[in-house]
């Protein structure tokens, strides 16, 4: 059997031979529960998502006052995979606002999204510096954290077939991970009530809204 990463969960997947030789050339790019979950409505694309509500980052801070008080969260979202997109990243010390950026593109998918987002937010942070980085997509937290490593010594390729998904993102997000060691990258549960996550949200999707 061939090993597989999912490009929505992150989690690795195994598929028979047999399966495989039906279909020459093809890389599966999801695993069985992520291509069996149901469709949810057109709200965002994102691996995690339970939102029903566009919130603007004033919405967020009237209503929102749970989670991390300091560190730095980026979230990233597309309406359809691929299209139109935001990212979002926000530093925060003591639950003040230090530095904060967004953008958007006309056509993306939400893991290039997740990983710009990630990457706005490494630059927030001087090389020196202990701090948290919270994203809710475990997919750019096992890149970062767990698969990077190993593909960047083979000559960055995976074992599992096909090319690494936005390569030149992840060359970067790895790159400016490593320049600053004290820094940890973690998952933080999307839309759970954490006040920065949320803010992180409505700075990806300020793109499809008339107010920011």
């Amino acid at each position: 059997m061939s090993l597989f990463v999912c490009q929505d969960c992150g989690k690795e997947f195994t598929l028979r031979q047999d399966i495989l030789d039906r279909y020459p050339g093809w890389t599966p790019q999801q695993c069985l529960d992520c291509k069996n979950r149901e469709p949810s409505p057109p709200q965002r694309s994102s691996t995690s998502s339970t939102k029903s509500r566009d919130l603007t980052t004033g919405e967020v801070l009237a209503e929102f006052s749970g989670g991390p008080k300091t560190g730095v969260f980026t979230d990233g979202a597309s309406e359809g995979n691929p299209g139109p997109g935001g990212w979002g990243a926000v530093l925060v010390v003591d639950d003040r606002i230090v530095a904060e950026d967004y953008g958007s593109e006309g056509h993306t998918t939400n893991n290039r999204m997740e990983l710009t987002a990630m990457i706005a937010g490494l630059k927030m942070i001087p090389a020196d510096t202990p701090v948290d980085v919270h994203t809710d997509s475990q997919l750019v937290v096992n890149i970062i954290t767990k698969w990077a490593e190993g593909w960047q010594a083979a000559g960055w390729k995976k074992k599992s077939p096909g090319p690494i998904a936005n390569l030149e993102l992840v060359k970067e997000a790895y790159a400016l991970a490593r320049s600053r060691p004290d820094v940890n990258i973690r998952w933080i549960k999307a839309h759970s009530g954490n006040r920065w996550n949320e803010y992180a949200d409505a700075l990806a999707t300020a793109y499809r809204r008339d107010v920011f």
